[in-house]
Protein backbone atom coordinates (compact mmCIF):
# COMPACT_ATOMS: atom_id res chain seq x y z
CA UNK A 1 0.00 0.00 0.00
CA UNK A 2 1.55 3.30 -1.12
CA UNK A 3 1.67 6.35 1.05
CA UNK A 4 -0.57 9.41 -0.65
CA UNK A 5 2.09 12.45 -0.73
CA UNK A 6 1.74 15.93 -1.82
CA UNK A 7 3.65 19.14 -1.41
CA UNK A 8 1.56 22.16 -0.47
CA UNK A 9 1.84 25.65 0.20
CA UNK A 10 4.40 26.26 3.26
CA UNK A 11 4.97 22.45 3.70
CA UNK A 12 3.68 18.97 2.67
CA UNK A 13 1.45 16.02 3.58
CA UNK A 14 1.50 12.44 3.49
CA UNK A 15 -0.97 9.62 4.67
CA UNK A 16 1.41 6.97 5.63
CA UNK A 17 -0.18 3.01 5.54
CA UNK A 18 -0.70 1.21 8.79
CA UNK A 19 2.49 -0.33 10.25
CA UNK A 20 4.64 2.37 8.54
CA UNK A 21 4.60 4.88 11.45
CA UNK A 22 7.86 4.20 12.71
CA UNK A 23 9.76 4.82 9.15
CA UNK A 24 7.64 7.52 8.83
CA UNK A 25 8.78 9.40 12.14
CA UNK A 26 12.68 8.62 11.44
CA UNK A 27 12.31 9.96 8.44
CA UNK A 28 10.59 12.68 9.04
CA UNK A 29 13.32 13.56 12.51
CA UNK A 30 15.90 12.95 10.08
CA UNK A 31 15.05 15.78 7.93
CA UNK A 32 14.13 18.04 10.28
CA UNK A 33 17.61 17.59 11.81
CA UNK A 34 19.37 17.83 8.18
CA UNK A 35 17.04 21.32 7.69
CA UNK A 36 18.07 22.81 10.55
CA UNK A 37 22.09 21.67 10.57
CA UNK A 38 22.82 21.74 6.91
CA UNK A 39 20.41 24.61 5.78
CA UNK A 40 19.41 26.66 8.69
CA UNK A 41 16.04 26.02 8.18
CA UNK A 42 13.55 25.20 10.81
CA UNK A 43 10.45 22.43 10.32
CA UNK A 44 7.99 21.76 12.32
CA UNK A 45 7.39 18.13 11.35
CA UNK A 46 4.91 15.54 13.18
CA UNK A 47 2.22 12.86 12.76
CA UNK A 48 -1.54 13.08 13.82
CA UNK A 49 -3.34 9.77 13.76
CA UNK A 50 -6.49 9.96 11.31
CA UNK A 51 -8.76 8.25 14.49
CA UNK A 52 -8.20 11.25 16.60
CA UNK A 53 -9.27 13.47 14.06
CA UNK A 54 -12.41 11.68 13.47
CA UNK A 55 -13.02 11.37 17.34
CA UNK A 56 -12.89 15.06 16.97
CA UNK A 57 -15.82 14.91 14.35
CA UNK A 58 -12.95 16.17 11.32
CA UNK A 59 -13.42 14.12 8.05
CA UNK A 60 -9.97 13.21 6.06
CA UNK A 61 -9.98 11.88 2.60
CA UNK A 62 -7.25 10.61 0.70
CA UNK A 63 -7.12 9.70 -2.61
CA UNK A 64 -4.23 8.98 -5.13
CA UNK A 65 -3.74 10.53 -8.32
CA UNK A 66 -1.91 7.54 -9.76
CA UNK A 67 -0.21 8.44 -13.52
CA UNK A 68 0.83 4.44 -13.47
CA UNK A 69 4.39 2.61 -13.15
CA UNK A 70 4.07 4.04 -9.03
CA UNK A 71 3.80 7.32 -9.85
CA UNK A 72 1.54 9.40 -8.09
CA UNK A 73 0.37 12.37 -6.05
CA UNK A 74 -1.94 12.15 -2.83
CA UNK A 75 -5.15 14.09 -2.90
CA UNK A 76 -6.61 15.21 0.62
CA UNK A 77 -10.29 16.80 1.04
CA UNK A 78 -11.78 17.74 4.86
CA UNK A 79 -11.68 19.53 7.76
CA UNK A 80 -9.16 16.97 9.00
CA UNK A 81 -6.20 17.98 6.80
CA UNK A 82 -5.83 21.65 7.78
CA UNK A 83 -6.64 20.57 11.58
CA UNK A 84 -3.61 17.97 11.70
CA UNK A 85 -1.38 20.51 10.62
CA UNK A 86 -2.68 22.82 13.23
CA UNK A 87 -2.45 20.16 15.81
CA UNK A 88 1.48 19.36 14.75
CA UNK A 89 2.19 23.24 15.04
CA UNK A 90 0.35 23.81 18.52
CA UNK A 91 0.44 20.58 20.50
CA UNK A 92 3.57 18.54 21.35
CA UNK A 93 2.19 15.79 21.66
CA UNK A 94 1.79 15.42 18.02
CA UNK A 95 5.19 17.36 17.25
CA UNK A 96 8.40 15.16 16.07
CA UNK A 97 11.61 16.10 17.45
CA UNK A 98 14.38 16.35 15.04
CA UNK A 99 17.43 13.80 15.56
CA UNK A 100 20.01 12.81 13.20
CA UNK A 101 19.22 9.45 10.88
CA UNK A 102 19.47 8.56 7.38
CA UNK A 103 17.51 10.67 4.45
CA UNK A 104 16.26 8.26 2.94
CA UNK A 105 14.96 9.31 -1.38
CA UNK A 106 16.06 12.81 -0.65
CA UNK A 107 19.13 12.27 -2.97
CA UNK A 108 16.33 12.10 -6.01
CA UNK A 109 15.24 15.43 -5.83
CA UNK A 110 16.73 18.27 -7.79
CA UNK A 111 15.93 21.29 -9.79
CA UNK A 112 17.68 21.77 -13.02
CA UNK A 113 15.51 23.28 -14.92
CA UNK A 114 14.80 27.13 -15.93
CA UNK A 115 11.59 28.50 -14.35
CA UNK A 116 8.91 28.49 -17.52
CA UNK A 117 7.72 32.13 -18.47
CA UNK A 118 3.80 32.05 -18.50
CA UNK A 119 2.34 31.25 -21.84
CA UNK A 120 -1.04 33.62 -21.49
CA UNK A 121 0.20 35.90 -19.08
CA UNK A 122 -0.08 35.23 -16.06
CA UNK A 123 0.73 32.63 -13.42
CA UNK A 124 -2.10 32.20 -10.54
CA UNK A 125 -1.39 30.37 -7.56
CA UNK A 126 -4.78 29.33 -6.09
CA UNK A 127 -5.30 28.02 -2.71
CA UNK A 128 -9.44 27.38 -1.15
CA UNK A 129 -10.55 25.98 2.14
CA UNK A 130 -14.24 25.50 2.71
CA UNK A 131 -15.60 27.11 5.77
CA UNK A 132 -18.19 24.39 6.20
CA UNK A 133 -17.43 20.72 6.86
CA UNK A 134 -18.77 17.41 5.76
CA UNK A 135 -20.90 16.88 2.94
CA UNK A 136 -21.74 21.30 3.04
CA UNK A 137 -18.04 21.78 2.56
CA UNK A 138 -17.49 19.12 -0.69
CA UNK A 139 -20.66 20.85 -2.11
CA UNK A 140 -18.94 24.16 -1.54
CA UNK A 141 -15.64 23.12 -3.10
CA UNK A 142 -17.31 21.64 -6.23
CA UNK A 143 -19.17 24.90 -6.70
CA UNK A 144 -16.06 26.81 -6.63
CA UNK A 145 -14.15 24.20 -9.02
CA UNK A 146 -17.21 24.67 -11.50
CA UNK A 147 -16.93 28.24 -11.37
CA UNK A 148 -13.54 28.41 -12.02
CA UNK A 149 -13.88 25.54 -14.90
CA UNK A 150 -16.47 28.73 -16.52
CA UNK A 151 -13.94 31.05 -16.81
CA UNK A 152 -11.13 28.60 -17.85
CA UNK A 153 -10.55 25.04 -18.49
CA UNK A 154 -7.51 24.01 -16.06
CA UNK A 155 -6.51 21.42 -18.09
CA UNK A 156 -6.08 23.74 -21.00
CA UNK A 157 -4.10 26.31 -18.02
CA UNK A 158 -1.48 23.80 -17.47
CA UNK A 159 1.61 26.08 -16.67
CA UNK A 160 4.26 23.55 -18.70
CA UNK A 161 2.13 22.64 -21.74
CA UNK A 162 3.27 20.08 -23.10
CA UNK A 163 6.61 20.32 -21.81
CA UNK A 164 7.65 21.85 -25.16
CA UNK A 165 8.83 25.08 -23.19
CA UNK A 166 10.56 23.33 -20.61
CA UNK A 167 14.45 24.13 -20.99
CA UNK A 168 17.37 22.53 -19.07
CA UNK A 169 19.52 25.29 -17.24
CA UNK A 170 23.00 25.13 -18.68
CA UNK A 171 24.92 25.62 -16.42
CA UNK A 172 22.82 24.98 -13.31
CA UNK A 173 22.80 27.56 -10.49
CA UNK A 174 25.32 26.53 -8.60
CA UNK A 175 23.02 26.87 -5.51
CA UNK A 176 20.64 24.18 -6.95
CA UNK A 177 23.99 21.84 -7.25
CA UNK A 178 24.57 22.75 -3.69
CA UNK A 179 21.74 22.53 -2.12
CA UNK A 180 21.02 18.97 -3.77
CA UNK A 181 24.84 18.27 -2.48
CA UNK A 182 24.39 19.18 0.45
CA UNK A 183 21.70 15.82 1.03
CA UNK A 184 24.46 13.38 0.81
CA UNK A 185 27.51 12.31 3.13
CA UNK A 186 30.11 15.15 3.47
CA UNK A 187 32.55 13.08 1.52
CA UNK A 188 30.31 12.50 -1.29
CA UNK A 189 29.02 15.98 -1.83
CA UNK A 190 31.71 17.07 -4.99
CA UNK A 191 31.15 13.96 -6.83
CA UNK A 192 27.45 14.58 -6.76
CA UNK A 193 27.69 17.41 -7.64
CA UNK A 194 30.06 16.97 -10.71
CA UNK A 195 27.60 14.06 -11.59
CA UNK A 196 24.69 16.62 -11.43
CA UNK A 197 26.45 19.23 -13.95
CA UNK A 198 27.67 16.27 -16.50
CA UNK A 199 23.87 14.98 -16.25
CA UNK A 200 22.69 18.18 -16.65
CA UNK A 201 25.17 18.78 -19.55
CA UNK A 202 24.22 15.58 -21.15
CA UNK A 203 20.39 16.44 -21.33
CA UNK A 204 21.06 19.68 -22.47
CA UNK A 205 23.09 18.82 -25.23
CA UNK A 206 20.40 15.35 -26.16
CA UNK A 207 17.76 18.16 -26.58
CA UNK A 208 19.63 20.68 -28.97
CA UNK A 209 20.86 17.76 -31.24
CA UNK A 210 17.62 15.86 -30.92
CA UNK A 211 19.56 12.67 -29.71
CA UNK A 212 18.50 9.22 -27.76
CA UNK A 213 20.66 7.20 -25.79
CA UNK A 214 20.27 3.75 -24.59
CA UNK A 215 16.80 3.69 -24.66
CA UNK A 216 16.22 7.35 -22.96
CA UNK A 217 14.03 9.62 -25.09
CA UNK A 218 14.57 13.15 -23.67
CA UNK A 219 11.42 14.64 -25.58
CA UNK A 220 9.40 12.12 -23.99
CA UNK A 221 11.11 12.50 -20.69
CA UNK A 222 10.07 16.51 -21.03
CA UNK A 223 6.49 15.29 -22.01
CA UNK A 224 5.93 13.43 -19.18
CA UNK A 225 7.43 16.06 -16.48
CA UNK A 226 4.49 18.20 -17.82
CA UNK A 227 1.77 15.04 -17.57
CA UNK A 228 3.21 14.30 -13.95
CA UNK A 229 3.42 18.02 -12.78
CA UNK A 230 0.78 18.66 -9.72
CA UNK A 231 0.00 22.00 -10.95
CA UNK A 232 -4.08 20.57 -10.15
CA UNK A 233 -3.68 19.21 -6.56
CA UNK A 234 -6.11 19.01 -3.42
CA UNK A 235 -5.26 19.89 -0.01
CA UNK A 236 -8.63 20.00 2.34
CA UNK A 237 -9.30 21.90 -0.86
CA UNK A 238 -7.90 23.11 -4.26
CA UNK A 239 -4.49 24.06 -5.31
CA UNK A 240 -3.86 25.01 -8.52
CA UNK A 241 -0.84 26.85 -10.77
CA UNK A 242 -2.70 28.46 -13.45
CA UNK A 243 -1.36 29.27 -16.87
CA UNK A 244 -3.73 32.01 -17.61
CA UNK A 245 -4.50 35.82 -19.00
CA UNK A 246 -4.43 38.78 -16.80
CA UNK A 247 -8.45 39.19 -17.47
CA UNK A 248 -9.09 35.60 -16.20
CA UNK A 249 -6.45 35.95 -13.12
CA UNK A 250 -9.21 38.94 -12.33
CA UNK A 251 -12.23 36.90 -13.02
CA UNK A 252 -10.80 34.30 -10.96
CA UNK A 253 -10.01 36.25 -7.35
CA UNK A 254 -13.06 38.47 -8.28
CA UNK A 255 -15.20 35.04 -8.12
CA UNK A 256 -13.41 33.49 -4.96
CA UNK A 257 -13.62 37.05 -3.23
CA UNK A 258 -17.91 36.75 -3.84
CA UNK A 259 -17.38 33.32 -2.48
CA UNK A 260 -15.57 34.43 0.42
CA UNK A 261 -18.00 37.16 1.09
CA UNK A 262 -20.93 35.32 1.12
CA UNK A 263 -19.05 32.81 4.18
CA UNK A 264 -18.43 29.88 2.04
CA UNK A 265 -14.48 30.04 1.44
CA UNK A 266 -11.48 31.85 2.67
CA UNK A 267 -9.15 31.65 -0.28
CA UNK A 268 -5.49 32.99 -1.21
CA UNK A 269 -3.98 34.33 -4.64
CA UNK A 270 -0.97 35.09 -6.02
CA UNK A 271 0.52 36.29 -9.52
CA UNK A 272 3.72 35.05 -10.98
CA UNK A 273 5.40 35.86 -14.10
CA UNK A 274 6.87 32.64 -14.34
CA UNK A 275 6.89 28.71 -12.61
CA UNK A 276 9.41 26.27 -11.48
CA UNK A 277 9.58 23.13 -11.38
CA UNK A 278 11.26 20.48 -8.72
CA UNK A 279 11.82 16.80 -10.20
CA UNK A 280 11.72 13.32 -7.94
CA UNK A 281 13.53 10.91 -9.92
CA UNK A 282 13.41 7.77 -8.77
CA UNK A 283 14.48 5.60 -11.35
CA UNK A 284 14.28 7.13 -15.40
CA UNK A 285 15.34 3.53 -16.61
CA UNK A 286 11.76 2.39 -14.94
CA UNK A 287 10.25 5.32 -16.15
CA UNK A 288 9.52 6.55 -12.56
CA UNK A 289 9.51 10.18 -11.90
CA UNK A 290 7.08 13.02 -10.13
CA UNK A 291 7.61 17.00 -10.94
CA UNK A 292 6.32 19.75 -8.40
CA UNK A 293 5.16 23.20 -10.03
CA UNK A 294 5.41 25.89 -7.90
CA UNK A 295 4.70 29.74 -8.65
CA UNK A 296 8.00 32.11 -9.30
CA UNK A 297 8.79 33.95 -6.22
CA UNK A 298 7.29 31.27 -3.70
CA UNK A 299 4.29 32.17 -5.43
CA UNK A 300 2.40 29.11 -2.99
CA UNK A 301 3.46 30.45 0.26
CA UNK A 302 2.45 33.65 -0.77
CA UNK A 303 -1.35 32.81 -1.37
CA UNK A 304 -0.95 30.52 1.54
CA UNK A 305 0.23 34.15 3.67
CA UNK A 306 -3.12 35.40 2.23
CA UNK A 307 -4.93 32.65 3.23
CA UNK A 308 -4.16 32.51 6.67
CA UNK A 309 -4.20 36.82 6.80
CA UNK A 310 -7.98 35.54 5.64
CA UNK A 311 -8.46 33.00 8.90
CA UNK A 312 -7.20 35.54 11.20
CA UNK A 313 -9.90 37.79 10.60
CA UNK A 314 -12.35 35.25 10.78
Amino acid sequence: QAAACQFGSDGAIAAVPPGRERAAAEALAALAHWAATEMDVPLRVGLVPVQALLDEGLEVLAALQDFGNGNAFGLFLGRGVAAADTWVKADPRWRLEPRPGPLAGLESVSCRWNPVDSGRGVVLCVIVDPLAGGDEGLEVLARVQADIERIVSTAAAAPLGMGERLAPRWPPSWRSLWLEARARPRGRRLACALSALGKSALLTLMLRAGWRMAGFDPERYRRGIAERSDFRKSAGGPRFVLDVTKEEASAIEAMLAAHAAAGRIRYGTARAGACTVTCLVGDLAADRHVHFVDGADLGFWRASVMLKRMAGAQ
